[in-house]
């Protein structure tokens, strides 16, 4: 394919940073109003919009969620008279969670308006690592990029966080909560437990590629995890330190192990741990930082995680 043909429109910015990792950067002619990396893709045209404000609390933001699905809205829409304009041969979305980024079906929808260009949709749908690196590849392939270099470089990554925990005891192995929103209170899954374990920690509370299930209080207060890390779907870390204070408030807070022991951390979810991308190797190094700091020291620790 010749490559100064192809025009993508990513709506996904774990799409985008993929496309970016490819080498194909140049190539994008329009975004998702989240997708914000790498920096050089901010100039392009922005071809969604949120029909909610984010900047309301979490319950609130829940609440919204919830009516908008309920009523048979998206919580994104799609741009179609910019859509038009980029005239794309490609659009890359999702079709894993109605929540992260506007729906494979409003994509459709756009795209059924369009008069001037036909585009292929590509809609990724990954729920392990395995599925990223399947992403990754098919992405390469329907563009005709050479991605090995790519996945070698990332699973070399992983290798050597697995090589540098292989000596540890399963009593060295802490027990771990992600809090991936923090009312209602909920677990992050889907790839984070996998994370967890290849950091060296024992995950708590989801099943690893599935959906992010609700956490009661008591149950946290009863499993009483060696660490808790707060990564809330689209946050970033100043927003993550003002959830996780107003959650701290809660008389039960003092009671756990976690809190007693300083292994409260918050972490920058929405550039990591929620973007099924490339970044997901990051993510494993900071929760590498964050389980075992004896050991493992990428140079994270204040830009993407901090203690709280």
């Amino acid at each position: 394919m010749e490559n100064s043909s192809i025009r993508i429109i990513s709506l996904i910015p774990s799409g985008t940073e993929i496309l970016a990792a490819l080498g194909l950067t140049d190539a994008i002619v329009g975004r998702s109003h989240e997708c914000d990396y790498p920096p050089e893709i901010i100039d392009r045209p922005i071809c969604t919009q949120a029909r909610l404000d984010s900047n309301i609390s979490s319950n609130q933001i829940h609440n919204q969620i919830n009516d908008l699905l309920q009523s048979a809205l998206s919580i994104y829409q799609v741009k179609t008279d910019i859509l038009e304009k980029l005239q794309p041969t490609h659009i890359l979305t999702q079709d894993q969670c109605k929540v992260c980024a506007v729906s494979l079906n409003e994509v459709e929808k756009a795209v059924a308006e369009l008069t001037q260009s036909t585009p292929q949709i590509i809609s990724l749908q990954p729920n392990l690592l395995e599925d990223v690196w399947n992403d990754i590849e098919r992405v390469a392939h329907i563009f005709g990029v050479d991605a090995v270099q790519v996945l070698e470089n990332l699973e070399a990554r992983v290798t050597i966080c697995q090589q540098r925990i292989q000596g540890l005891s399963l009593a060295e192995l802490p027990t771990v909560a992600c809090i991936e929103w923090t009312d209602p209170l909920m677990v992050a899954a889907n790839w984070i437990p996998e994370l967890v374990n290849l950091a060296g920690g024992q995950s708590l509370f989801c099943v690893t590629g599935q959906p992010s299930p609700n956490l009661q209080w008591e149950t946290l207060l009863v499993s009483n995890p060696d660490i808790i890390i707060f990564m809330p779907c689209g946050f970033d870390l100043n927003r993550t330190r003002q959830e996780a204070q107003l959650i701290t408030q809660n008389p039960d807070w003092q009671k756990l192990h976690a809190t007693k022991s300083g292994r409260v951390y918050i972490t920058d979810g929405n550039a990591f741990f929620n973007r099924p991308g490339p970044r997901l190797v990051d993510s494993l190094e900071i929760m590498a930082e964050i389980l075992h700091p004896e050991i493992f020291d990428y140079g994270y620790k204040g830009t993407a995680w901090e203690g709280l």
